[in-house]
């Protein structure tokens, strides 16, 4: 007897839902930005002849402080170059 009666309400609860439209969701557009990464293209910069490099042991004093003050000078620049390259692929 439950059977009969889980059987009719069942079919009563089914036929209930088969009148209704089945509502479909309006397609929509949603913009997410989501960061994506690119490959970095900058050429590096070109190491310089170090103006150190070619100090002797028997330079006097003055030459060797001279080629320092330039390689030092040589270095900022260079690197200054690379903050540059790194700098344009952020």
């Amino acid at each position: 007897m439950r059977a009969v009666g889980y059987g009719v309400f069942l079919a009563i609860v089914l036929t209930g839902c088969a009148g209704q439209p089945v509502a479909e969701p309006e397609p929509r557009v949603v913009r997410v930005q989501v960061p994506v990464q690119v490959p970095c293209r900058v050429k590096a910069p070109a190491v310089p002849a170090w103006a150190a490099e070619g100090l002797r042991k028997e330079d006097s004093l003055e030459v060797k402080v001279r080629a320092l003050l330039a390689e030092r000078r040589q270095r900022i620049g260079y690197e200054r170059e690379l903050v540059a390259a790194v700098a344009s692929c952020q």
